[in-house]
């Protein structure tokens, strides 16, 4: 999600936009070279061999003067221009006395949402379904299901309350982070309540959305989304580091996690991620598969120019504000230049996605006229400010990549 854009202190902490983003090098420390964990085109996922030069070392200094600002535990890093590498890095430790690399697997979050609104697309293309059938097609006895479309599922504009807004929930969770929950018990939580709105009258992000947009997307094409993922994106793609887990386990080498949202710095790592997405869509990633990602997403590499243009504003653009159900920090406003797309963020032609899940933080972003793409990933420190760190070291990145047309999540 954007910094604002409907996230309280916990959710931001939490969660995913979607769901709101470490050895790397340090500038005066040496590149860590990463174990296991394939790159692309038969490349590990390593760092940038030393001595770095130019924009990689300039890269490499302001990841390391953010990590001490924001008292950052790790910070993996990858950023291409024109399809080439810029710097890929690591700074800090994953653990106490273990080097953090870029080859370690953390938490994709919200990135499997995008990957869920491209497949929708795709099967728009093929004549499967059209966005503006209406749920209810798949998901029979859905309140309101005759109303709410997959447009509408895609693009957060169904009205559905956003369960991770819900005080029970949220102390549900804090009492039991390792707890599995069913997506009937999600949904449940919002589909008790009052839909914020009409559906498809205004906008507002909510988990619910993308449970049931995954849920949908198996009834469809009769295939487990995990798989239809694999198949029609991640596989074609070649992010082979990319998976969905159906528990709280993290392929190796994993780069752990800590928060102290409970009220006690502690280790995160594997509390349980079922509450964030559809099953199938739980995905962990490592920092070269997060940059392919970007560049992939980003560019509508998967879509027909029509479909992605659609993407890019599937009619969010002028929806949102406040009304007398759905205040101002719900209902945010879309406008061309800062949106919601069908599962991305679209601010000032970065096409990013940012998740963000206890003491996890990342951030894909890709500005397509200059073939840009910044991949982050950050773990906080015990004393590591609110927010998703992840998103200010690729703010920053940009100031120095992209002057004219600087990434800016505030």
């Amino acid at each position: 999600m954007f910094a604002r854009w409907g996230m309280t202190r916990t959710q931001t902490a939490l969660l995913c936009a979607a769901t709101l983003f470490a050895a790397t090098l340090q500038s005066t420390a040496g590149v860590a070279v990463a174990a296991g964990g394939g790159g692309h085109d038969g490349q590990a996922c390593v760092s940038t061999p030393e001595p770095l030069r130019g924009k990689a070392r300039q890269v490499d200094r302001i990841v390391g003067q953010v990590k001490d600002e924001l008292g950052l535990k790790a910070v993996l890093f990858k950023v291409t221009q024109g399809g080439r590498e810029v710097v890929t890095g690591a700074q800090g430790e994953s653990m106490t006395g273990v080097p953090a690399e870029p080859g370690m697997h953390f938490r994709a979050g919200s990135v499997a949402i995008a990957f869920m609104g491209t497949v929708l697309l795709q099967l728009v293309e093929e004549g499967e379904v059209g966005l503006d059938d209406p749920v209810s097609r798949w998901l029979p006895g859905l309140p309101h299901g005759d109303e709410i479309t997959l447009r509408m599922l895609g693009s957060s504009t169904s009205g559905l309350v956003d369960y991770v807004r819900d005080p029970g929930f949220l102390a549900a969770l804090a009492a039991e982070p390792f707890r599995q929950w069913t997506p009937e018990e999600l949904v449940g939580i919002s589909t008790a309540q009052d839909l914020w709105y009409d559906p498809g009258t205004s906008w507002s992000y909510s988990h619910a959305n993308f449970v049931l947009l995954g849920e949908a997307l198996e009834r469809i094409t009769g295939t487990r989304l995990d798989r239809l993922l694999e198949e029609r994106v991640t596989g074609p793609l070649g992010l082979r580091n990319t998976r969905n887990s159906f528990t709280p386990e993290i392929e190796s080498p994993v780069l752990h996690a800590f928060t102290a949202e409970r009220g006690t710095y502690e280790e995160s790592t594997f509390w349980n991620p079922s509450w964030t997405t559809a099953p199938g869509a739980v995905l962990t990633t490592h920092i070269c598969d997060l940059e392919r990602s970007a560049r992939a997403i980003g560019s509508g590499e998967l879509l027909d120019r029509r479909s992605f243009r659609v993407q890019l504003d599937p009619g969010t653009v002028g929806l949102g504000g406040a009304t007398k159900t759905c205040p101002a920090d719900v209902c945010l406003l879309n406008t061309e230049a800062r949106h919601f797309g069908l599962g991305i963020l679209v601010v000032n032609d970065w096409v990013v996605q940012n998740p963000s899940f206890s003491g996890y933080a990342a951030l894909q972003a890709y500005l397509p006229q200059s073939r840009l793409s910044i991949a982050v990933s950050a773990t906080k420190g015990p004393d590591t400010p609110e927010g998703n760190a992840a998103q200010v070291v690729a703010e920053r990145i940009s100031r120095l990549l992209a002057p004219q047309n600087p990434l800016d999540l505030r």
